[in-house]
């Protein structure tokens, strides 16, 4: 499988399918099973994600598809996931696989790591940010959420067992607060150093220096309540794009608002993909 050198000398596998216009997609392109798959779907979270974008989509574009965030957990970069870092990673990508031009999406931080992309090169097709606002962006409260987590990593309670964690009944109620940190200081702090990369990134002036087609989504119930031990953050992705929705279109997105959907709903495969493939064919190929 072909690779690529990210910022650190690490090597991050790729695959390449399809031909057409060239689209960058961070996700797995492998589908999750056994019981972390299970886990997913209480969640809300789709176990084939990767694997379903790309089948969608590699009949018409040149898809190209790397599992970042995998990685990153793998091999994680606490002190230099900057945000800059970040977008010279996808940019090694996108050389590594030939691409001169390419189309980009992403989700979550994924998709704010697009437009730290597209404000730093020219070679953009196209942008297209699924679960984080493009104006109004929760830097802050993001900050807070993985400054908590690293502490908590830093500093472990006691958790609770496999046997006694009772993961399904946290899922059922969307209850992120009782979410059990086990990753490392590692893990955790790179997120850290990311936020902290953004500490007062100013997303509105940024705008200008955004030159390709451009479209945001997300889901309409898309807020994150976090408990004390979280700092009782409150994250809201929706907010923005239901009050900034003009301002947004005027700098040039396209926006959608999925009705009744939460962060998770929004991610899945089958809900991006109705938006995702027809604008990408719009922008890159010309068609309705």
């Amino acid at each position: 499988m072909p690779e690529a050198i990210l910022h650190d000398g690490a090597r991050l596998e790729f695959e390449v399918q399809g031909s057409g216009p060239a689209v960058l997609l961070p996700v797995n392109p492998t589908p999750i099973q056994g019981e972390q798959a299970d886990r997913m779907l209480a969640w809300g979270a789709d176990p084939a994600l990767g694997r379903t974008l790309i089948d969608g989509l590699s009949d018409a574009f040149r898809v190209v598809a790397f599992d970042y965030e995998g990685h990153v957990e793998a091999t994680p970069k606490a002190a230099t996931l900057t945000p800059a870092n970040v977008a010279a990673d996808l940019l090694a990508v996108a050389d590594a696989a030939g691409a001169d031009r390419f189309a980009y999406y992403g989700y979550s931080w994924l998709a704010l790591s697009g437009l730290q992309l597209a404000i730093r090169t020219d070679r953009l097709s196209g942008l297209v940010m699924g679960g984080f606002p493009p104006l109004g962006g929760p830097y802050a409260e993001m900050l807070a959420v993985t400054n908590a987590a690293h502490a908590m990593a830093l500093d472990p309670a006691p958790q609770s067992s496999q046997e006694t964690y009772d993961w399904a009944a946290a899922a059922e109620e969307r209850d992120w607060s009782s979410v059990e940190v086990s990753r490392t200081p590692e893990q955790t702090g790179q997120y850290v150093t990311l936020y902290e990369g953004l500490r007062g990134f100013d997303d509105r002036a940024a705008q200008d220096a955004v030159g390709c087609p451009r479209l945001c989504f997300a889901g309409s119930a898309d807020v994150i309540e976090y408990g004390e031990q979280w700092g009782g953050v409150r994250v809201d992705i929706a907010g923005p794009f239901l009050r900034r929705r003009a301002e947004l279109e005027s700098f040039g997105w396209d926006v959608r608002v999925l009705d009744g959907l939460d962060h998770m709903g929004a991610m899945r495969a089958a809900t991006v993909l109705p938006v995702l493939r027809p604008w990408l064919e719009d922008r890159l190929l010309g068609q309705r």
